[in-house]
């Protein structure tokens, strides 16, 4: 084994998710789904890893399944945008020991995002509800809402609504104990106290009543399914 050799040997053992992306095959892939913006989507990926310990630890197919499906519905991964995510999980595996493994998470702005894409909505949104501002909530007719008589900075719950081309409008509203509620029941790190419900509560709820809407209600393309 020559020392070029030897050095590449040690860099794929201490950075294996980078090693894995740099592969042509993994490199052809997100050129097949990206074009020119591969190189750039790549650098985002490997740089969401370096920063997260839990993620640079993950099976490296896991982060590239993960941010293939992002690829594949067009939507950047960026922390701070909110379309998309690549999640940390502790997976049980068939010996009892646990593994670390990414999985994509949908953000609240990719799915009004797809819901954009289908050609079929007016308008798509989703919001905080603050104290004073729910007038009235009806189980048949659904909420009135006065979005001026806000009373004070402490959020209620969250609402989302959108309305069709056709005419067609649905809201839907939660509660904040609700969505707490939701996240204890649906999300494995929500019970450990880590992850986005703990770090970006506010972006999970819009991402919750926004799925829960268009999935009750709305017409919904390939893409979003």
């Amino acid at each position: 084994m020559n020392e070029q050799t030897a050095i590449q040997t040690q860099q794929q053992t201490k950075y294996p998710v980078k090693a894995y992306f740099e592969s042509p095959v993994v490199q052809q892939k997100f050129k097949e789904l990206l074009g020119k913006r591969s190189t750039q989507f790549v650098t985002s990926v490997l740089q969401i890893v370096s920063n997260n310990k839990l993620l640079a630890n993950a099976e490296p197919q896991s982060i590239f399944n993960a941010a293939a499906t992002a690829a594949t519905l067009d939507l950047p991964i960026n922390q701070n945008l909110g379309f998309a995510y690549i999640i940390p999980y502790n997976e049980k595996q068939s010996n009892g020991s646990y593994s670390t493994v990414a999985q994509f998470q949908m953000g609240y702005k990719g799915f009004i995002q797809l819901a954009q894409r289908s050609g079929q909505f007016q308008t798509i949104a989703a919001a905080p509800v603050y104290e004073g501002q729910l007038i009235e909530e009806n189980p048949l007719t659904g909420f009135v809402f006065d979005w001026k008589a806000k009373k004070s900075d402490i959020v209620i719950g969250y609402a989302a609504y959108f309305r069709l081309l056709n005419g067609f409008e649905k809201t839907l509203y939660m509660t904040t104990a609700q969505l707490k509620q939701h996240g204890q029941k649906f999300s494995q790190t929500f019970k450990k106290g880590f992850g986005l419900w703990k770090d970006d509560f506010d972006s999970m709820a819009q991402k919750t009543v926004i799925k829960l809407l268009l999935s009750k209600f709305a017409p919904l393309s390939v893409e979003m399914q």
